[in-house]
């Protein structure tokens, strides 16, 4: 256990001050807990593992069948303006703590004039297969924002799902999604499920 508060609160970017004051215990507590002087009790483990974004299983040393999808991925989008579909693709950064991913834009999928804009968001990932969050656009006056369901392929190596939100027109608009770790993967699994009307993901 002291191995991994120390490599996990490293990795995480905390001082043990910051770890101390998130977990709600006194920064000697830490010392002691990454020295392996001491163990934790129950109550304060979970504190810790909450701090640090991994299970009171992996803190106490379990080895984690979690599956990695922090980095940079290329998504797509089917959306439309005035009637006309489009297909946007730009590229994102993941990062993931745990379960829990934080996404945000590199790359517009189209142009300002055409409605493209830079967002942020976060999926919570359950079960190793399926993610939710939401999105909204970071940039001044656009309104862009709603919900995003994704399905994960079994080797992690693409997403396909739907997204839900508000339009820059302030309607209520839907269409498909894709995630790949290539815009070309991107826009294969987008491609399929436009064709074959939502199945997520086909094996090879």
């Amino acid at each position: 256990m002291s191995e991994v508060i120390r490599e996990r609160r490293t990795a995480t970017g905390m001082s043990q001050r910051d770890l101390a004051q998130a977990a709600g215990v006194d920064v000697r507590q830490i010392r002691r807990y990454e020295a392996g002087e001491q163990q934790p009790l129950l109550s304060v483990a979970i504190a810790i593992a909450d701090a640090l974004g991994i299970t009171v299983a992996e803190l106490a040393g379990k080895p984690s069948h979690r599956i990695k999808l922090g980095g940079t991925w290329w998504s797509s989008w089917q959306t439309s303006r005035t009637g006309t579909e489009k297909i946007a693709s730009q590229q994102v950064e993941i990062k993931q703590e745990g379960d829990r991913m934080q996404i945000a834009t590199i790359t517009r999928g189209l142009p300002v004039e055409e409605g493209g804009s830079h967002w942020n968001g976060e999926l919570q990932l359950w079960d190793n297969e399926i993610l939710m969050g939401w999105y909204a656009a970071n940039e001044g006056s656009i309104r862009s924002k709603g919900t995003m369901y994704f399905v994960l392929h079994p080797h992690g190596l693409t997403m396909s799902g739907r997204w839900v939100g508000l339009g820059y027109d302030g309607r209520i608009m839907t269409g498909w999604a894709a995630m790949g770790q290539t815009q070309e993967e991107a826009e294969d699994t987008m491609h399929r499920l436009i064709a074959s009307e939502g199945v997520p993901y086909v094996d090879d």
